[in-house]
């Protein structure tokens, strides 16, 4: 096992651009490392620089990496040396979650737990869909007005945002989305008061998330809007550009497959809670 240096995860991040769509969210979580972004995390593989399995935990050495401890994400090569590297190095006396990971992986990590007898369940399976490039973003005109209408969201806006999301509503939610907010792009559509109604941000491991219209805007094209506004800016400053959708969140999968995002049918991403 060997922990990455900086020049190192400049390194991995390249190599994990030759596995898309399976190795998105550790890509992710290295593009914005790379990039000076804010990070809580350590990068570990199995061997260096021929690695076949890549690590994103919570660094030990870091005191805020303490609210942000039960969060994991991997991608391997080799389901065998996946299987050690997890054994090895993860904690398993205490709850955490893997997300984003294959579901190729679900059978190896139930026997793994099976064997430790832990409680493991499959908290939710979701579609990554992705833009291959800006050619393939597919999006009607936004009108003049609408597009006066289109801004970034501010850290007054916090509140509003972490009270209607899925996975907020704490204080946790609230210091995820403050980060976000703050380090990352954002778009919102604002009403005749100046206050948005309708917001899609860029999480930590810098996909498209977060998507959210107030339900008396519905229908009327903004999530479309911000959305493609975020798709090309995105593409624009080199970020990857791709989002999780829930399986039953049938109305943004249909937005973005409408954008031209597209989907590898061969791979579907699964998140885990262990010691629940």
């Amino acid at each position: 096992m060997k922990i990455l240096k900086n020049d190192e995860i400049q390194t991995a991040e390249k190599v994990l651009l030759k596995h898309l769509p399976a190795s998105y969210k550790v890509y992710g979580f290295l593009h914005g490392i790379n990039r000076g972004k804010p990070s809580t995390l350590e990068v570990i593989v199995d061997t260096w620089p021929d690695f076949k399995v890549i690590i994103c935990r919570p660094d030990p050495q870091n005191k805020r990496a303490l609210m942000f401890r039960n969060k994991v994400t991997c991608y391997g090569t080799d389901e065998q040396i996946l299987k050690k590297m997890l054994t090895e190095q993860m904690d398993w006396s205490t709850y955490f979650m893997i997300g984003g990971l294959d579901i190729a992986h679900a059978p190896m990590l139930k026997e793994l737990t099976s064997d430790r007898k832990i409680n493991c369940k499959c908290e939710i399976v979701v579609h990554l869909m992705y833009l291959p490039d800006n050619s393939h973003l597919l999006t009607s005109a936004v009108d003049s007005e609408l597009e006066s209408r289109i801004s970034s969201l501010d850290l007054s806006h916090v509140d509003l945002v972490n009270k209607t999301w899925k996975h907020g509503g704490n204080e946790k939610g609230y210091n995820n989305i403050k980060k976000f907010i703050s380090n990352f792009p954002s778009y919102c559509i604002t009403d005749d008061q100046g206050q948005p109604v309708s917001w899609v941000l860029v999480c930590d491991y810098c996909a498209i998330s977060v998507l959210h219209t107030l339900p008396e805007y519905r229908g009327k094209g903004y999530a479309k809007a911000v959305v493609s506004t975020m798709a090309k800016r995105l593409h624009a400053e080199g970020y990857p550009v791709y989002c999780f959708i829930e399986e039953d969140n049938v109305a943004s999968y249909r937005l973005f497959k409408s954008l031209g995002f597209v989907e590898d049918a061969s791979y579907r991403a699964v998140w885990f809670e262990f010691n629940f």
